[in-house]
């Protein structure tokens, strides 16, 4: 009996490990899924007197992809970002978390700015409200401001064909 029990635990903790190796750390799920997307009002990052919100999503598909200077996943899918705001299927919107506001305009100035506006959150007080868990995370907002989709990890074309694209398509009845 003295045996038993720590190989009972160790027998459960070793299908726990099991199961997490199977499971994909980019699909985290949302509690946002299907709920309108939390209230928010920040200045815009390249314009403070702009006001970035919540309502700004609404009226057509949008994307809120959070991001940030220090992140080296950033980086790596900035260029898609570039190409999908070029594509015109729908307008992405940054949320620059955590970072330091010079550091984000210098980024933006020498990759290339793909957002149609960008929130400044940078104690992560919004990010917090939309269950952020680090950058870059990736949202897809319906035209009723509803968060269809969330993203972990940087975005790939293999993503943005095969679970942004079809989702932004079915909100416009299948059209472009």
């Amino acid at each position: 009996m003295r045996y038993v029990l720590p190989a009972v635990v160790f027998a459960i903790l070793v299908g726990f490990f099991w199961v997490g190796l199977k499971l994909n750390p980019s699909e985290v799920p949302s509690p946002l899924i299907g709920k309108p997307a939390p209230a928010f009002e920040l200045p815009e990052l390249t314009d403070t007197s702009v006001v970035v919100s919540n309502e700004t999503l609404k009226g057509r598909p949008a994307l809120l992809n959070v991001w940030a200077t220090w992140c080296a996943g950033c980086r790596v899918e900035h260029e898609l970002l570039l190409q999908i705001a070029a594509q015109g299927e729908v307008p992405v919107y940054g949320l620059n978390y955590r970072d330091e506001r010079n550091l984000a305009l210098n980024w933006l100035e020498q990759l290339g700015n793909p957002y149609t506006a960008v929130a400044y959150d940078p104690d992560g007080i919004v990010s917090i409200d939309w269950g952020v868990y680090g950058a870059p995370e990736t949202f897809l907002i319906d035209p009723d401001g509803i968060v269809v989709y969330k993203h972990v990890a940087p975005l790939t074309v293999k993503d943005w064909t095969e679970e942004f694209l079809p989702r932004i398509r079915a909100m416009r009845g299948g059209g472009k």
